[in-house]
Order: C-alpha cells, then sequence, then structure tokens
C-alpha cells in the first residue's frame, strides 16, 4: 500500500476547500461561534462529524476504513483500529474481549492504571506478575518467562496474560517472545499495553514491537512518541486465539460515538509519517541523542542512564531529588515528562532529518538549573526493591467506593485497614496501591514520603505535610498484598 496517502487528512482539508456552511453539529459551526483565541479556531474548522463523504468510525466503509487498512499494513497487523480515547480504551476492549465475570487473567504488576479498571469492569480477577527490579533504571522492569510459567501452572484456566512493553521508563526486557511461546503452549492470548512503544517500527536500535514478537493485541499511544494529538492511539491485532469481532463490538461501546476528526486527521498523518521514517532520519535522531547526552554529561553534578528504549533518557543530580531537579527545570522553561525520588524522565523528540530541535537552551537551561541547587542537599532516596511474592492468588479488584462505604482517615491510623480505591502516583499512573489492599505500615511510609518529597497522587490518598490521610473501607474485607 502507498502509505504517503493520508485519506482522512485529505478528505477533511478537501471538505473544507468547498467552504461548507454548517447547520449540523458540532454546535461552533467551523469555530464562527466560539470565542476561542485564533490559533485555537483555526484548528476547528476541521472539527467535523460523520457528515457524507467523511465516513463513520464506529462503521467504517471509506475514508476511515482505509485509513485503518494503512495501519495495519505499515505495524503487519491483521487489522488496525485507530483510537480516540487514547490507550485506556484499547486496554479496556483488550481485557473485555477476552475477560467476563469470574475469569482469571495474569496482569504485570506495575501496569497502567486503565488495565486495573478493565480487570474490574469485567469481574475478573487478576493473578499479579511481579516484575523484575531493573538496576540501571532503579524501577520495576519486565516480567521474567519464568513468573509467568509459574502463574500458568498455578493458574491453568487463565484466560490471557496482559504485559507493559515497554516500561514507561523505556525497559523492554529480553523476556517477552518466551513468555508469547508459553502462553501460546496454553491456548491464551498475549495483550501488550506498548502505550510507549508506537515508533518501535522504525527497527533497530529501538526495542521490536511486541506484535512483531507474537503478542496478540498491541495497544499503542500515538500521541506519547509520534506526531498524533493527545487522546490518538493505535490498537493492533495479529491472532487466531482473540476474538477479533468481540473486541471491535467493545471498542464501539467504549469509544465516543461522537469521534473527533481532528484527532482522526492526526493519527492519520502520524501513520504516514513513522510509516516512511527512513535511515536517514534515524540516523538524524541518534546523532541528535548523542549530542543530548554527551552534554548533559559535561555537568559534574548529573548523571544520564540510558535504558533500552534510545527514546527515553534519565537524569540524575548527585545531591538532590529528581522533584527537585524537575522544579528546577520547569523554573527555566524546560518541561520533562516525569520526577521520581531519584531521577527525571526525557522523552525525546524522534527528529527526522532536517527537522532541528535545538539543544543549547536546554544546555543553558540545564546549567542555571544546577546552579540553582547548587547548596542543595537532600538525603538518599531509599535504596528498597520489590518484594516477590511466593505464590501468585487470584484476587478480584474490587469497586472500591463504588460498592463500599468509605471514611477518610489521617495516615498515622491507616495501618492495618482496608484501601477503598487505588493509591496511584501521576505520573506515571500506575498503582503503588490497588483498592481492597490492606494498608501496611510500609506503605503509608513509601506514599507519605514520596508526597513530601514533591510527587503528586491520585485515588484515596490527599493533603500535604502532617494533615495526610487516606481513604478506607468502613468495613474491613479486603485481601492481602499479592505483589
Amino acid at each position: 500500500m502507498d502509505q504517503k496517502q493520508r485519506p482522512i487528512v485529505d478528505a477533511l482539508e478537501a471538505f473544507q476547500s468547498t467552504s461548507p456552511i454548517s447547520f449540523h453539529v458540532p454546535g461552533h459551526k467551523h469555530g464562527l461561534l466560539s470565542g476561542l483565541p485564533d490559533g485555537l479556531r483555526t484548528a476547528m474548522r476541521y472539527d467535523a462529524t460523520e457528515l457524507t463523504g467523511l465516513d463513520d468510525l464506529h462503521a467504517p466503509s471509506s475514508i476511515i476504513r482505509e485509513a485503518q487498512q494503512l495501519l495495519a499494513d505499515a505495524y503487519g497487523a491483521d487489522r488496525s483500529f485507530l483510537l480516540v480515547n487514547g490507550s485506556t480504551v484499547g486496554n479496556l476492549a483488550m481485557i473485555r474481549a477476552v475477560c467476563g465475570s469470574g475469569d482469571v487473567l495474569l496482569v504485570q504488576r506495575n501496569a497502567h492504571k486503565s488495565v486495573f479498571h478493565a480487570v474490574e469492569l469485567a469481574g475478573a480477577h487478576a493473578v499479579f506478575l511481579n516484575p523484575e527490579w531493573d538496576e540501571s533504571t532503579c524501577t520495576a522492569g519486565a516480567v521474567a518467562a519464568g513468573t509467568v510459567r509459574d502463574a500458568l501452572d498455578r493458574h491453568p484456566d487463565a484466560k490471557g496474560v496482559f504485559l507493559t512493553y515497554p516500561t514507561y521508563y523505556g525497559i523492554a526486557g529480553d523476556e517477552l517472545p518466551a513468555i508469547i511461546e508459553c502462553a501460546h503452549e496454553h491456548g491464551i492470548p498475549v495483550l501488550a499495553d506498548e502505550a510507549h512503544g508506537a515508533h518501535f517500527v522504525a527497527g533497530s536500535p529501538f526495542p521490536p514491537s511486541a506484535l512483531d514478537l507474537g503478542a496478540d493485541a498491541v495497544v499503542q499511544s500515538a500521541h506519547k512518541t509520534l506526531s498524533a494529538m493527545t487522546q490518538g492511539s493505535f490498537l493492533h491485532v495479529k491472532s487466531h486465539l482473540l476474538d477479533i469481532d468481540r473486541l471491535t463490538r467493545w471498542l464501539s461501546m467504549l469509544q465516543t460515538s461522537s469521534p473527533s476528526y481532528v484527532l482522526l486527521a492526526s493519527l492519520d498523518d502520524a501513520r504516514a509519517r513513522i510509516a516512511a521514517y527512513s535511515e536517514a532520519d534515524k540516523q538524524a535522531f541518534l546523532t541528535w541523542r548523542r549530542r543530548f547526552i554527551d552534554r548533559c554529561s559535561e555537568l559534574t553534578m548529573l548523571e544520564t542512564i540510558e535504558p533500552d528504549d534510545p527514546l527515553k533518557v534519565l537524569v540524575r543530580h548527585k545531591h538532590v531529588s529528581g522533584y527537585a531537579l524537575q522544579q528546577a527545570l520547569e523554573q527555566q522553561g524546560v518541561f520533562t515528562e516525569l520526577a521520581d525520588e531519584r531521577q527525571v524522565l526525557f522523552i525525546l523528540p524522534l527528529l527526522m532529518e532536517g527537522k532541528d530541535f535545538p539543544i543549547e537552551p536546554v544546555m543553558d537551561a540545564f546549567a542555571a538549573a544546577v546552579r540553582a541547587l547548587e547548596h542543595r542537599k537532600e538525603d538518599e532516596p531509599p535504596a528498597a526493591e520489590p518484594a516477590v511474592p511466593e505464590v501468585y492468588t487470584a484476587i478480584p479488584i474490587s469497586g472500591g467506593t463504588a460498592s463500599s462505604s468509605s471514611e477518610w482517615i489521617a495516615a498515622a491510623d491507616a495501618e492495618g485497614r482496608i484501601a477503598a480505591s487505588a493509591i496511584i502516583p501521576y505520573p506515571p499512573g500506575i498503582p503503588m496501591i490497588l483498592a481492597g489492599e490492606r494498608l501496611t505500615e510500609e506503605m503509608i511510609t513509601d506514599v507519605c514520603r514520596m508526597i513530601g518529597s514533591g510527587a503528586a497522587f491520585q485515588g484515596a490518598v490527599r493533603g500535604s505535610g502532617d494533615s495526610i490521610q487516606m481513604e478506607v473501607k468502613t468495613d474491613q474485607q479486603g485481601g492481602d498484598r499479592h505483589g
């Protein structure tokens, strides 16, 4: 197929060239009735609906169908879908396509919150797969094949394996092929949240896509590492173990019935750009990346860490936390993806040949940030590693406050109580504690320490300093921690 084609983009441009008069939704009438700034109102000219010639995302027959065929061709999938509700809706649909009430799903513990929401909505039971500790990034990394084999031996009735690949920090590991082989020997699909790997199709030195390694369904956030707008994602299927009609039905139920054509056009364009990504483009990116890392290394207070994905770089300051470094950089106008107690995560631009992304202003900001932190010294961050559970117990993920009463109490009084809903550092949106888990002293200490260091949280925790509260169930029915 001709990957230079952009059927949705071209159709929108052709439609607007006719100077159409709107007596249909949306009510802003091509931006005419909007009070937004001119720059935003310009884009509203393309904010159309399912008009003649513009197709229908939920029953594609022309331009959207063609765009999805081009997408499948570019990524080597049997079927591909454009998603306008982010990778979240892809995770929800994939899990609902394989799991029903009471079913068991093997789930990587350091998964995005949407995965646990999907298990909860399905009424399924999660068996947590504890990841290996990655020494280089000091984060939870990939799952070992032995962990999956052990879990499948204990739960041969599992309906599927759900993995995060790569992790938010760019860790891919090298055991995914063995995990996929093991799952397929048991006749179950492997589902992959590849939100941070839409660019892997560009080939080495990027890791291979989970789809190329044999995963059955893969969701990718085209807005995270490609050029699509926020909320724009891809979903790919290449499998005889997954009912694609069932998946399609769930997508139709879960995605908005009023999809944004601006988002769809941006996805169409992002696919065309990555499909055209050449070796020359890749070398331009790698040259820029090497220069960025070398310049960072010139500042003696900084250390850089290079994970599996070359699009990610971690930067640490020798004396202060990642939160402090991030704040100092923001004061200089440089905004990063996330910070934790040790480091700051940079998602680099996937540059193409001839495209410039200035380094000098960034390095000036780094130097100014380092100077601002010159006299600060904080306590060393904790060196804790995640505990590996001795058993893999299937537990239901409860509805939290949706299905039981709760109360807010001081964090100091929460030990032994049951978390009413998940406690989630955001970003990255990976739950530290799930609804129904019993709060231990260690959990509470970790959350309070992170809040004190500058971490932002969603869910069952609020406050700061000495006034941190946690939301707990008023009854005590819950589970123990399982990894």
